[in-house]
């Protein structure tokens, strides 16, 4: 008879590795930085990499990085174009990538990103074969998915940031409009980190208080009180802070400074990260989308069996062959 962690949650990996401290951030634009910055004031790691093709940016973010060093706990900071400096990384970050053209297809954006990471990753496993690779360069599901396949790395080892800050933006919307402190509010949003991603209603709790109980239409179309709109605000919110301020990069970084900080000191916590989704709520194929994961210091541990209603998990399927389709048409 199946206990209840074996009812709740699916083993991935079981071996434990010792405490890590290194981490690599390949990209020292916006989103690049601010990752490497929350590490850096949080004293995460003991030694932190920065990999860049544009030498002067990349020295110049490495000397303002090591002159705070005064004011956070002691962290060693070096930068090259060389991916010898990301020697014996526990954790590789990757940040960089293309961003979309005007007119230009989202099967093209991925496809000149794939290019790129052909360069990229294999570099990263050469010199850091037992590292954990975190993708955050977009979109993040099809790229995690590529960089699994480029780096021959098991999968639970490659992750994407996935819908984890589409989550804590969940999150903060509902917490908003029941005047609670966002920690308070329990939920997820899982699949695409993107427009088709899911929002788990039948799962949303204040307190174990159930919301769908209280409120049987919470979320859908028919919903009085409109909470469908939370979720577009959701999927909106980076469109409408790269309008505003031209780029996303704080929430980003914190994300991933959390996770990171799971990873490396093995905190067994559940973040909404981006991982091989086969053999979850009926996906057949080989697609990285985002469910409640537990990371500890070899990756991902543990997927969570969430309880999912018939449409969350039809939605989540046709997100699974939509990705599997476009990820049919890419070039390696």
């Amino acid at each position: 008879m199946a206990t209840v962690q074996e009812k709740l949650m699916t083993k991935v990996y079981e071996e434990e590795r010792a405490a890590p401290s290194k981490v690599t951030v390949v990209g020292v634009g916006q989103v690049g930085m601010a990752c490497a910055y929350s590490i850096m004031q949080q004293g995460i790691c003991r030694e932190l990499a920065l990999i860049d093709m544009i030498e002067d940016k990349l020295k110049g973010e490495m000397l303002d990085l090591q002159h705070c060093q005064r004011f956070v706990k002691n962290v060693s900071i070096h930068a090259s174009t060389d991916y010898a400096v990301s020697a014996n990384s526990n954790l590789c970050i990757v940040t960089a990538g293309s961003r979309q053209k005007e007119g230009e297809s989202r099967r093209d954006l991925v496809q000149r990103n794939v290019n790129i990471f052909k360069a990229i990753i294999p570099q990263l496993v050469k010199h850091s074969p037992n590292t954990i690779l975190m993708i955050v360069s977009n979109p993040v599901d099809i790229l995690t998915y590529v960089a699994w396949k480029i780096s021959g790395l098991p999968h639970e080892r490659v992750i994407g940031s996935g819908t984890n800050l589409d989550t804590a933006r969940f999150h903060f919307l509902i917490s908003e409009k029941l005047n609670i402190a966002p920690n308070n509010v329990h939920g997820w949003i899982i699949g695409e980190h993107g427009d088709a991603s899911v929002p788990v209603w039948s799962g949303v709790n204040i307190a174990g208080v159930n919301l769908k109980d209280l409120h049987p239409d919470i979320g859908s179309d028919g919903d009085l009180e409109k909470w469908n709109e939370v979720h577009k605000k959701v999927v909106n919110s980076a469109y409408e802070v790269i309008k505003l301020k031209g780029y996303t990069s704080w929430a980003i970084g914190l994300s991933v400074s959390t996770m990171t900080q799971a990873l490396l000191r093995n905190q067994k916590n559940v973040h909404a990260i981006s991982t091989l989704a086969k053999g979850f709520h009926g996906i057949e194929d080989d697609v990285f989308l985002s469910l409640p994961c537990v990371l500890g210091s070899h990756g991902v541990m543990y997927v969570i069996k969430q309880t999912l209603d018939e449409n969350e998990t039809k939605q989540l399927q046709t997100c699974a062959r939509t990705m599997n389709e476009l990820q049919q048409s890419l070039q390696f």
